[in-house]
């Protein structure tokens, strides 16, 4: 259970795909969230509230405990997440939730006993993070060959008027006129695409050599 770090975040590849994910809030909230300084002002906040009692008091006296960095990477509860890093508790459950969903979260859910509320506490995992983006980047490269290939092994006709693109079979069938419109289909030249799909391809190949 680790939480983000500046250098992951100042590496390029990291700092998008975190920010595809969660946008410029959510990596703020990210940023705040692993702020050692930050969640211990807000644990010596909470003990020094009267209003905190039972549990919740019992488990902040547990964490006083713990090492500030351990207690920084302690399981946190939404609403714990939002006054910490004092971001608006709706983009803290939309970072979580889609932190969660590329494994770069996780929460466990719990029961009061004095209330009978459900509370779900979370943990960042940045530490998958460069797995979890190598593996995506993996995935996008071998569409993009795949559509490679395909572009490569056909050749293609457009209709200048509705922009429709078909395959030369698929042109033929049609005794090259538009299916929508009727217009004459002239062949179109793909050389430009492909040599940009070629020059993603390696590009991303690249950046996974680097990983």
């Amino acid at each position: 259970m680790t939480a983000i770090t500046e250098k992951q975040l100042s590496t390029p590849a990291i700092y998008q795909y975190i920010f595809k994910l969660v946008g410029e809030e959510g990596i703020e909230t990210l940023r705040r969230w692993s702020d050692v300084e930050r969640n211990q002002k807000w644990l010596e906040s909470k003990l020094a509230d009267e209003a905190v009692k039972g549990s919740d008091r019992a488990r902040f006296e547990r964490e006083s405990e713990l090492d500030p960095v351990d207690f920084c990477n302690a399981e946190k509860s939404d609403e714990e997440v939002a006054e910490i890093t004092e971001i608006n508790l709706n983009t803290v459950r939309h970072t979580l939730y889609n932190l969660y969903e590329h494994r770069l979260a996780e929460y466990r859910r719990i029961k009061n006993n004095e209330t009978g509320w459900l509370t779900y506490l979370w943990v960042m995992k940045m530490e998958n993070v460069e797995p979890v983006l190598k593996s995506e980047m993996e995935f996008a490269k071998s569409k993009l060959a795949g559509k490679l290939h395909y572009d490569e092994a056909n050749d293609f006709y457009q209709c200048k008027e509705c922009g429709i693109t078909t395959t030369f079979n698929e042109a033929m069938n049609n005794n090259f006129a538009c299916p929508q419109c009727g217009q004459m289909l002239v062949h179109f030249d793909d050389e430009l695409l492909i040599n940009a799909l070629k020059k993603r391809i390696d590009k991303m190949q690249a950046t996974l050599n680097d990983a």
